[in-house]
């Protein structure tokens, strides 16, 4: 990935400390401040990105997440931005999310993230056993005793949490 130089790295990380102290419209105006080019950065539209998300503007988050996607869909956050996004989106959903996000577990097989993910929206959808299987998926790309944590404190595999204690 190209290097952002300045003066758009400066904007670029006026922007994230903007964010940091929950300056939004600061942070903005640092974004709208970068070059045209690199608007399309990934790391520009990442952190457009995070401010959509904390804002819960799903539709325009999943704009961005969908920008992402085609720009640079050899990064795994590019994917999961998507289906985070899609969830929520007005015309999205869970089972549109899994969906979005199944190819990506094959093309990231060692990303715990992507089959984490997949594990939440398979539970939530009622397909405990895929949510078993997807979670299974999840422990043996990651750190068991991270993601177990991070399970037993996730409301979306609450269904499970009878049988991640004891793993």
């Amino acid at each position: 990935m190209r290097r952002l130089e300045p003066p758009d790295v400066h904007h670029f990380q006026a922007a994230q400390g903007w964010l940091g102290l929950g300056a939004h419209a600061d942070a903005w105006a640092e974004l709208d401040a970068i070059s045209p080019p690199n608007q399309r950065h990934p790391a520009v539209l990442d952190l457009r990105w995070t401010m959509h998300v904390e804002a819960r503007e799903w539709d325009a988050a999943l704009k961005v997440a969908d920008d992402m996607l085609a720009l640079a869909p050899e990064r795994a956050d590019s994917w999961l931005h998507h289906a985070y996004a899609l969830r929520r989106a007005s015309h999205g959903g869970l089972a549109q999310a899994r969906a979005a996000l199944e190819p990506a577990a094959k093309k990231f097989p060692k990303e715990p993230v992507i089959p984490y993910n997949l594990s939440c929206y398979a539970c939530q959808l009622q397909l405990l056993e895929e949510a078993r299987a997807w979670f299974q998926h999840a422990l043996k790309a990651g750190k068991k005793s991270e993601l177990k944590r991070m399970a037993l404190a996730d409301p979306d595999l609450e269904a499970l949490w009878e049988e991640i204690r004891p793993l």
